[in-house]
């Protein structure tokens, strides 16, 4: 390994702790904090605000900007979750004042559920793989990230570094996403400790995502007695897909996405009432705008007198949708930073190819305000956002050291 002394000192540290970063892990896991739940995130934020002051990092809490009510997708309240706003933690050490200023991003959310049967953090028998619900997205990835500061703190290293811990990556960043962007124009480089691609890779090019809904207001009628007089919503809603499905186009960069759907409440009513959510990817801001200009010429004119039956031309269709994550291409200085990345992997003796991927994050955010970012900076692992979600565990060291020396050495960017 081509590494000074320093470095050399701060990967041993690491090395040195690497059941402790597992014990870590398996306490972090066992707090639930799937799908809003609220006592479980507040918990194991706190926990991480606690290790952070020991770091002597000035925390702040940023209140969170409630989400779109037309977002709401049935049945996704549960027990012991909460949809008000979750807070975003912002900590900031100056360290020096000098040499680049990087913003590390973790979220603390989970997709996984609450009061399932899948909480803990259960080893492999041959010791080499872990088990559990954010083991991989992206709780090793925090340990990872907390892990590599400390042992820069340990070996009297100072940098500059901001910590930023959101709660609602998996459900599109709508409460954080004015402190991400903010926070990106305050710094150099942006690293996202998102589970890295399978071998290891970086993701240096990503699709963008957004969200749609669209409601469809006909007329009731008795099926029987008066069928000619009602106006299906599902019919038209269901002519309405097929054309959303014809704008997929892959090879293209452009991906719709129909799922769930909601319409009528009995077979002896013609529903009046129907409604889908959708969720669209694209390559470049290019296919985002055809697809925004499609979707959106699926509305009717907006009735004056309202939706009630009988009002206005129907079936009536309204159209809501909120592109929220910018395409992420693959920019001249990120790929700097991903072979600046690899370099360093490549003198700590490990691999790290690059990759291309649909997959969205809030690195797409940070990168769209000019942070060249690097997004898939966590863990190796994989089965992301299923009950057999794992991580690799000699990875909770590697990861942890090889972003323990690119902050080292990001004075050299």
């Amino acid at each position: 390994m081509n590494l000074s002394e320093l470095e050399r000192r701060v990967c041993d540290h690491i090395a040195a702790r690497a059941e402790e970063l597992y014990s870590n892990l398996v306490r972090a896991v066992a707090i639930p904090t799937g799908r809003g739940h609220a006592p479980g995130l507040e918990k194991y934020r706190a926990a991480l605000i606690e290790r952070l002051r020991r770091l002597d990092a000035e925390v702040e809490a940023h209140a969170g900007s409630p989400r779109p009510e037309w977002l709401g997708l049935p049945g996704e309240a549960s027990e012991g979750s909460d949809r008000a706003p979750q807070p975003t933690i912002v900590a900031k050490r100056a360290g020096s004042g000098q040499g680049p200023r990087v913003l590390i991003v973790c979220h603390i959310d989970t997709v996984h559920d609450p009061h399932g049967p899948f909480q803990t953090l259960t080893k492999s028998e041959d010791g080499a793989r872990a088990v559990g619900p954010g083991a991989v997205d992206m709780k090793g990835g925090i340990e990872c990230a907390f892990a590599a500061i400390e042992a820069l703190r340990d070996a009297g290293v100072e940098r500059q570094w901001t910590f930023l811990l959101n709660a609602d990556e998996e459900t599109g960043s709508f409460a954080s996403e004015a402190v991400l962007r903010e926070e990106a124009t305050k710094h150099d480089f942006g690293i996202v400790l998102e589970p890295a691609l399978p071998g290891g890779g970086l993701a240096v090019e990503r699709m963008g995502s957004g969200q749609f809904k669209i409601e469809v207001f006909g007329r009731a009628a008795h099926v029987g007695r008066d069928f000619a007089q009602g106006v299906s919503a599902v019919n038209e809603l269901a002519r309405i897909i097929v054309r959303l499905s014809e704008l997929s186009d892959p090879a293209r960069g452009r991906i719709v996405n129909v799922g769930p759907l909601k319409g009528g409440d009995v077979t002896n009513i013609v529903p009046e009432y129907a409604s889908c959510w959708g969720n669209v990817r694209f390559r470049d801001e290019a296919a985002a705008e055809e697809l925004a200009c499609a979707i959106d010429a699926l509305a009717s004119e907006p009735s004056p007198s309202g939706r009630g039956q009988g009002e206005g031309d129907l079936p009536r269709i309204i159209i809501h949708r909120h592109w929220n994550r910018p395409a992420k291409p693959k920019a001249a200085e990120v790929e700097r930073f991903a072979h600046f990345a690899r370099s360093v992997a490549e003198d700590l003796g490990q691999q790290l190819p690059f990759a291309s991927t649909g997959g969205v994050c809030d690195g797409n955010i940070l990168q769209a305000m000019g942070l060249p970012t690097l997004d898939t900076f966590g863990i190796r692992g994989g089965n992301l956002h299923r009950t057999d979600e794992f991580i690799e565990i000699p990875a909770l060291v590697e990861r942890a050291q090889l972003l323990a020396v690119v902050i080292l050495r990001m004075g050299s960017l």
